[in-house]
């Protein structure tokens, strides 16, 4: 490994670490021979990320920054050396462990998205992006545990997709601030639910019934994926069910609260915490 490439797993680390999360990235609970590649991965991720959220950039800037990260996979992927030092120690890493591309394309498919599309008819159109968005995490965390059987990663994307609608559900003003909704269109009509609403931050009428009935569907599709928990073996598996308790736990914030996000987003707090590494404990 070369020190420009040990200097960007430093900075990806210090960046996984910076950013606040829900759910455990890059933690201690991981094998350290593990933390470095999860850290680049993060770091692929979250720059990407950045790209379609933030700053006052054009649509057509952020879609330019997100095509040049595609250049750069396009580089990986035909065996040429990246321009950039991020590019440079993803390519090092792929290469010993042994990574597939295709999750990486499907991350920046699904950021490109956000750039153009703020709104989704159905449920269908949100787990097609949710495919897209959060399995390939989780994909490519199974391929980095030598664990990616087809059941693991069934249950993976399961667990993946419901994390991005737990997502989802916290940050319904964060996202509307942005101009987008993720919440099914025809289920706000079905619940009678409009756009302004949301924008009035009113969670009166029938709101509650609506966002109780997402935090059940995500529940059971979570729910459908915890045995993976349990097939993971050791630090690896008690990091998944860390992931799996903290899903658990915000949806039982967004349970007591009634689906009301607007006054105040549920968040893990230190007790949640430990409550978490309890239940991931005595689970085993």
């Amino acid at each position: 490994m070369t020190t420009s490439d040990q200097a960007t797993i430093q900075q990806s680390m210090a960046l996984a670490k910076a950013h606040y999360e829900n759910f455990p990235v890059a933690s201690v609970l991981l094998p350290k021979d593990l933390r470095a590649p999860v850290g680049l991965i993060y770091a692929f991720a979250r720059q990407a990320d950045d790209f379609a959220d933030e700053g006052e950039l054009l649509p057509e800037e952020r879609l330019a920054l997100l095509d040049g990260f595609r250049s750069q996979l396009d580089q990986i992927r035909d065996g040429v050396t990246p321009d950039t030092p991020l590019f440079q120690a993803l390519q090092a890493m792929i290469k010993e462990r042994g990574l597939p591309l295709a999750p990486f394309y499907d991350l920046l498919s699904a950021f490109s998205q956000d750039v153009v599309k703020a709104r989704y008819a159905n449920f269908g159109e949100v787990i097609d992006y949710c495919r897209r968005s959060a399995n390939p995490v989780g994909r490519l965390m199974l391929h980095l545990y030598k664990a990616a059987t087809p059941r693991n990663i069934a249950l993976s994307d399961a667990i993946c997709t419901s994390l991005q609608l737990i997502n989802f559900l916290q940050d319904v003003e964060i996202d509307y601030r942005k101009d987008r909704i993720y919440l099914p269109l025809d289920e706000l009509q079905k619940y009678k639910v409009s756009e302004q609403q949301i924008a009035d931050k009113n969670s009166q009428g029938t709101w509650a019934l609506l966002m109780e009935f997402q935090v059940n569907r995500t529940r059971k599709l979570l729910q459908s994926g915890a045995p993976l928990g349990l097939a993971l073996p050791g630090r690896i598996g008690l990091e998944m069910r860390m992931i799996i308790a903290g899903g658990e736990r915000i949806l039982r914030k967004l349970h007591h609260v009634r689906g009301n996000v607007f006054n105040q987003r549920p968040v893990l707090k230190p007790a949640d915490w430990v409550y978490m590494l309890y239940r991931a404990v005595r689970k085993k």
